[in-house]
């Protein structure tokens, strides 16, 4: 869906100057399409010029040149107005389920009724944020992992009123991006990729709470063993690996017999003050030295070098 040479680029809205919104806009005008931002921060301008020159070395290989970018950007404060002719709208709202139903009431009135509406959304159904919309067939959860400029999974769920060609449009749009979409086959709390970082999430404060580790210490742990491992494979096919020449097979007859056993054990941390101030200091004292600005580099560094591996070990000709 970039747009042709020789023809106008599409246009795509995106609601909110926030984290994830200003990864779209980077994302959105490094594929050649023309962005409006709307905001009502009126310091947006600056924000989004920032971020812009923090991203753009982070862009995928053949983004449109960041020189290019201000020709195509634009600012729209007014809602109604900067929905009114666009594409597609991304909607990067706080995670509050009545600002967004207002948010969908009023964008579904303002904008084409061939617009394709996407959510950013981590946690809300789309039928209960377009409960007040007079149509929400076009309404569509795209849900990125952050950094969405540079982290490809973005997880696509639709309610009973989603029209199923608004899901395959997504998934297109997504894909002409140079995202990789995923469509949940049915909604579930936290979607998938949140549920299982919690997941992991949990056992690491349990382990620092314990002072079995440190959060720095944690996070080496998990960079060094699980992290590279999933990084080139996901977990069931790591196991399936693992069970040698038996497959996964093997694998649950033998060690994965215990995996009940492993699981009452893991921990239950409280989310007290003492954890809080546990995890805020050390983190402070492992990762405090640099500003925000500089540990984004480097892990956008790192991330964008393992996906131009990958991309180059699953290339058909191995080039």
């Amino acid at each position: 869906m970039t747009a042709a040479p020789g023809t106008a680029p599409r246009t795509v809205t995106v609601i909110g100057a926030g984290t994830i919104g200003l990864g779209w806009i980077a994302l959105f005008l490094g594929h050649g399409l023309r962005v409006r931002v709307n905001s009502r921060r009126a310091e947006a301008p600056r924000i989004v010029a920032e971020a812009l020159e923090l991203f753009a070395p982070f862009l995928s290989e053949g983004s449109a040149d960041p020189a290019g970018f201000g020709e195509r950007l634009e600012f729209e404060p007014d809602l109604e107005r900067a929905v009114a002719d666009a594409d597609v709208v991304v909607e990067n709202a706080p995670e509050n389920l009545e600002l967004k139903q207002e948010l969908f009431e009023r964008i579904g009135k303002a904008a084409p009724a061939s617009a394709l509406l996407l959510s950013s959304t981590s946690t809300l159904h789309p039928d209960d944020m377009g409960a007040r919309m007079a149509d929400s067939s076009r309404l569509v959860v795209g849900h990125p992992f952050n950094p969405p400029h540079v982290v490809p999974l973005v997880e696509v769920v639709a309610g009973e009123r989603t029209a199923p060609d608004a899901v395959r449009e997504a998934v297109e749009f997504l894909e002409s991006v140079g995202r990789v979409p995923v469509v949940l086959r049915r909604p579930v709390l936290a979607f998938a990729a949140n549920r299982l970082q919690s997941a992991l999430l949990r056992e690491a404060v349990h382990l620092v709470r314990e002072g079995v580790v440190t959060v720095e210490e944690l996070d080496r742990v998990v960079v060094h063993s699980i992290g590279l491992r999933w990084a080139t494979v996901g977990p069931f096919l790591a196991f399936h690996l693992g069970g040698g020449q038996g497959g996964l097979r093997k694998w649950l007859g033998t060690l994965g017999s215990g995996l009940e056993r492993g699981w009452q054990a893991l921990g239950r941390p409280p989310m007290d003050a003492e954890t809080v101030r546990t995890l805020v200091e050390q983190a402070e004292a492992a990762y405090g030295g640099r500003t925000y600005e500089e540990w984004v580099r480097e892990r956008d560094t790192r991330q964008t070098a393992i996906l131009r591996t990958l991309a180059e070990v699953e290339r058909p000709d191995g080039a």
